[in-house]
């Protein structure tokens, strides 16, 4: 990569931590194109010249923010393979992996579980385009558990691998706004043992 493209992607990614923190403070509406400039420390013609619109720029930062998820879900699994570990283990790191990125990015994941009960945006289509990359992740390491015969074949595997995404996303939002006592070891103990079946009590007698 070129040094003009170096620049212009550092430009970008300031960009985003700007608009990323300004909209959840305040709102898409609300936020306008010269505040996200001077949280960035850039010319207003600096965001145009990057970025078509405010929209584009939010499109845009919602198609990061999720790549860069998808990236570490995938990442966190190919560790875990080439260290020999199960298919099972592998989902658990990518359980640890999705609290990680949203204990460092917070207010990205809350924009996305926002945006994804909104039907009306602009980019709608492409939220759900990265969504599914995202899942697809989780996804092919839960049939490939499924096929192993590490999990059972009776798992509908795409609804799972969407329920376990989902399950990361809420227990880590909640995790954030109302037990930021708890540390991340916490809250990732708590979902290893629904991933591995660990929470049924000792049977009564």
């Amino acid at each position: 990569m070129d040094s003009s493209s170096t620049r212009r992607q550092a430009t970008r990614q300031k960009l985003y931590e700007a608009a990323v923190i300004l909209i959840a403070e305040q709102g898409f509406s609300a936020t306008t194109v010269e505040e996200i400039a001077e949280r960035a420390g850039v010319a207003k013609g600096t965001v145009y010249y990057n970025f078509a619109s405010k929209s584009e720029l939010f499109e845009e930062l919602l198609r990061h923010g999720i790549e860069l998820l998808t990236a570490a879900l995938r990442q966190s699994a190919e560790q875990v393979a080439a260290e020999g570990g199960s298919k099972v283990d592998a989902l658990d790191a990518m359980i640890r992996a999705g609290l990680v990125f949203i204990e460092r990015y917070p207010a990205l994941t809350q924009l996305y579980v926002a945006e994804l009960w909104r039907t009306n945006r602009a980019w709608q289509s492409t939220l759900m385009v990265v969504r599914e990359q995202a899942i697809a992740a989780v996804e092919s390491v839960l049939q490939e558990a499924v096929d192993g015969g590490e999990l059972s074949e009776e798992i509908d595997v795409p609804l799972t691998a969407s329920a376990l995404f989902g399950m990361v996303l809420v227990a880590a939002l909640d995790w954030q706004s109302f037990q930021p006592q708890r540390s991340i070891d916490d809250v990732h103990s708590a979902l290893s043992r629904l991933l591995q079946g660990r929470v049924s009590g000792r049977p009564r007698r």
